[in-house]
């Protein structure tokens, strides 16, 4: 299974060819590969993650996916399931700005800003918006890393999720920092950003 999720991947990332060894290097991306706790947190640093915004996805999130209806969700499910998302949530708990790896373009680096739709808070659309995980279903699957205090809601304005793995190298640490680039353009709305590493999942499925 590992290696059909890798060929998804690719698949959605780029356009797939044979070399898949030559597209991974290319693009920065590394061996999957389970993660210790230690060593998420590492990566994490290295990608100015904040240690108290540090989540990690719990491994029932694609099993949670792949229980809905896959052919009326087909679409909604592939995003879901790509490693790079930044999902920002209103107060109402729906998406309302949503960007995924596959919808980005670009080489050797995904261009997350392709049409300048990062200019402005909050950003422009992406992928395509989906109900089928509300904030309040998003928040379930998260792990905290190093005792994270609980997010209190009612807070923000906004609450912006983003997965990043370390499998996907210099692609997260891109798009950490456009996301935090965007946030600090919030002011005076209050915005949360929370960090979910997702390589055990991918990990899983082998």
């Amino acid at each position: 299974m590992k290696h059909f999720f890798l060929i998804s991947i690719l698949a959605s990332l780029f356009v797939l060819s044979g070399c898949t060894a030559t597209l991974t290097t290319l693009y920065g991306m590394e061996k999957i590969k389970p993660m210790s706790k230690n060593a998420i947190n590492q990566s994490a640093k290295r990608y100015h993650i904040p240690s108290e915004d540090s989540y990690e996805m719990d491994t029932n999130y694609f099993s949670y996916l792949f229980s809905l209806d896959s052919v009326r969700y087909k679409s909604q499910i592939k995003n879901h399931t790509q490693p790079l998302q930044a999902l920002y949530f209103d107060r109402s708990n729906q998406l309302v700005s949503f960007h995924v790896n596959c919808y980005a373009g670009g080489f050797p680096n995904l261009k997350w800003n392709r049409f300048g739709i990062f200019d402005e808070f909050v950003p422009k659309q992406q992928a395509p918006l989906d109900s089928i995980l509300p904030l309040d279903k998003q928040l379930t699957f998260l792990i905290p890393l190093n005792n994270n205090s609980l997010i209190k809601r009612d807070e923000y304005d906004y609450i912006i999720i983003v997965y990043w793995s370390r499998f996907m190298g210099r692609q997260s640490k891109r798009l950490v920092r456009i996301v935090q680039e965007n946030v600090a353009k919030s002011s005076p709305q209050q915005a949360k950003i929370i960090y979910v590493n997702n390589d055990n999942i991918f990990a899983k499925e082998e």
